[in-house]
């Protein structure tokens, strides 16, 4: 390791800040103007490079036809975003935030699928940008000229971003409906194309990006969540709306990422410590520090959190006598199912599925219906506890229910840790606070292949003969599952339930009163993830096996999914939106590749039909009912 080397790799780092800012840019000033949580950004960015690979190959890959065709591919982008825009996002500006964030993931899982129809499932290789594929000779080493290209390409747009925010009318604009787009409003402009015009302009930078990295990047199907992460981890290290905070915060990630590189593998007081691995979670590392010492990033301000930016607080109310009736009716039904699987051998299998789906899903509703509180990171209690109770059985050798409690406990200790720095937050942030402590539990997990075994994870995880069989393991499961829902519910309807929601509605008059708000919304956070935690035990003895994959952000995202499809304003919500979910994903996932995007579909049409979620629309039927 020699100076020179180090600033090598730091010039390497401004070319990754580069991509990073034109990426994160964009996802910054729709956030700033529309508050809308766009979690299809990276999408666009994984649109850019494949229709640049297309525009280019097709036209050719001369000097002024690979320029145009980068043009070409980040206009069409362009395009795109404006689509998306006025037949999605404009019908759900009103709703609520992670109404919003669902209709996001709908859109991006349908891109993804039109982009598997279109180019398929294996890695694409783009042209090189024609004269710039040698290198010049910088601190005694080739340091490749495509990459000065791009450390020259972030000043520059971030100059004409400063320039057209500052110095033009439309800029002024936008830098007053990100303050305060009520008040715009209120003067007379027309917020309907502002916000079209400035999801465009994110939709055309997040392109450029991903046309740009044609020269030095495979397009591939799975680069549209890492970017879309890449994306809000910038965005929210330098400040919701903030572009001069995004390009900070581009740079901060991008050269702690390159000095990882250039450390490798050090030994220090005989540990030996690879910095290298740190690359895959340093940028959330940052971001947890960010958070934690900075709550609103670097250069972002505190915001007053409009109405509308959350589930509409809607009380609880205890169960009638008719419900509580067709409630026990709908369990026996489940207890019974296994009666036909005889007819249907597959049934016992995914009604396993179902209630761990259930009980996940119930377990992060406790946090978010009743306590208001947005968890990116909720994965992480459930894949914890299941690598805690496969290491006490497999290692330890203690039995079923030990080993359970055991994976609960860590589970428990997690939400201990997580909860204390989130519930300091609120919203977006909370919500990325979550994510990166998740990342941070993952890549413990990923990395210590002595104890976890890897990304290979757990295997052998067998129950005893008495649940060797699936209709064993499912009365097993419903008994756990059952319970875990029961005392959940009873805990929304004590002392502590009344405080919780009390803390949600209005935090200040709850500290009038003398409710410790902060203590109760971490009980509830750790209760949470102890309830996820059981989830976690009961599946790993039911695959038998562990992955580290089971820590990330996608199953946290399924279970709000699962959330919002059934409903946020109903205990039944998470319950009926998870059957539906499971079963759903399941069946599509049988019929046809394409099962992502006809998801997508499917979601983005309940949205506009059911926003208030399945549970939501029946209990209004029954209420119109009641009133006639």
């Amino acid at each position: 390791m020699t100076l020179d080397n180090l600033l090598l790799q730091m010039l390497n780092g401004l070319a990754s800040a580069s991509t990073l800012f034109l990426l994160a840019s964009g996802l910054s000033l729709i956030f700033g103007v529309s508050r809308i949580v766009n979690f299809a950004h990276g999408s666009l960015y994984m649109a850019g490079i494949y229709l640049a690979y297309s525009i280019i190959t097709a036209f050719g890959t001369g000097g002024i036809a690979f320029w145009a065709g980068i043009l070409v591919a980040a206009l069409a982008v362009a395009a795109l975003g404006v689509f998306i825009e006025v037949v999605v996002l404009r019908r759900i500006y009103h709703a609520p935030e992670l109404i919003q964030l669902l209709a996001t993931f709908a859109v991006a899982l349908i891109i993804r699928d039109i982009a598997l129809y279109f180019w398929g499932p294996e890695e694409i290789s783009g042209p090189r940008a024609p004269g710039l594929t040698g290198g010049v000779t910088i601190f005694g080493q080739l340091f490749p000229v495509y990459s000065l290209l791009m450390i020259a390409a972030g000043p520059v747009v971030f100059a004409g971003l400063w320039l057209l925010l500052r110095r033009t009318r439309w800029g002024i604009l936008i830098r007053a409906a990100t303050q305060d787009r009520h008040m715009v409003a209120a003067l007379g402009v027309n917020q309907v194309w502002l916000f079209t015009s400035v999801f465009a302009l994110g939709a055309f930078l997040a392109g450029l990006a991903g046309a740009l990295q044609i020269h030095n990047e495979a397009a591939s199907l799975e680069m549209d969540l890492r970017a879309s992460v890449d994306a809000f981890v910038v965005v929210v290290v330098g400040g919701l709306g903030s572009v001069p905070g995004a390009y900070l915060a581009a740079l901060i990630i991008a050269e702690a990422r390159a000095l990882c590189t250039f450390l490798g593998t050090v030994e220090i007081f005989g540990f030996r410590i690879s910095f290298a691995d740190l690359t895959l979670v340093v940028d959330f590392a940052i971001m947890a520090a960010v958070l934690v010492l900075r709550p609103y990033g670097l250069l972002g301000k505190r915001e007053s959190t409009s109405h509308d930016a959350h589930i509409a607080p809607t009380p609880l109310n205890k169960a009638r006598r008719s419900q509580r009736a067709l409630g026990v009716v709908v369990l026996a039904l489940v207890a019974l199912s296994p009666l036909l699987s005889s007819a249907y051998p597959y049934l016992p299998t995914l009604s396993i599925e179902l209630l761990i789906a259930a009980l996940f899903a119930g377990s992060l509703y406790f946090i978010l219906g009743p306590g208001g509180m947005v968890s990116f990171g909720h994965a992480a209690f459930f894949g914890l506890a299941a690598y805690g109770a496969g290491i006490a059985s497999t290692n330890l050798g203690l039995p079923v229910g030990l080993a359970m409690v055991v994976g609960v406990v860590v589970a428990m200790l997690a939400a201990i840790v997580f909860g204390w720095f989130s519930v300091r937050l609120s919203g977006v942030y909370m919500a990325m606070l979550t994510l990166a402590l998740a990342q941070l539990a993952w890549s413990i997990v990923f990395q210590w292949d002595d104890f976890t075994g890897g990304s290979n994870g757990l295997v052998g995880i067998w129950p005893p003969e008495w649940l060797g069989n699936n209709v064993a393991f499912f009365y097993f499961a419903l008994v756990i599952v059952v319970a875990s829902m029961y005392a959940m519910r009873r805990m929304l309807f004590s002392g502590f339930g009344y405080s919780l929601r009390a803390a949600r509605d209005s935090s200040l008059r709850s500290d009038a009163i003398g409710i410790n708000v902060k203590r109760v919304q971490w009980v509830a956070f750790v209760l949470a993830g102890a309830f996820c935690g059981i989830a976690g035990t009961v599946f790993v003895f039911s695959k038998g096996s562990i992955s580290p994959n089971s820590l990330q952000m996608a199953w946290s995202l399924d279970g709000l999914i699962m959330i919002l499809l059934g409903g946020a304003q109903a205990w039944l919500g998470p319950i009926v939106g998870s059957t539906v979910f499971t079963v759903l994903k399941d069946s599509l996932a049988r019929e046809s590749i394409y099962w992502g995007g006809m998801l997508g579909v499917t979601i983005l049409v309940l949205i506009q039909l059911m926003p208030t979620g399945i549970v939501g629309v029946v209990q209004k039927v029954f209420v119109k009912r009641s009133v006639q």
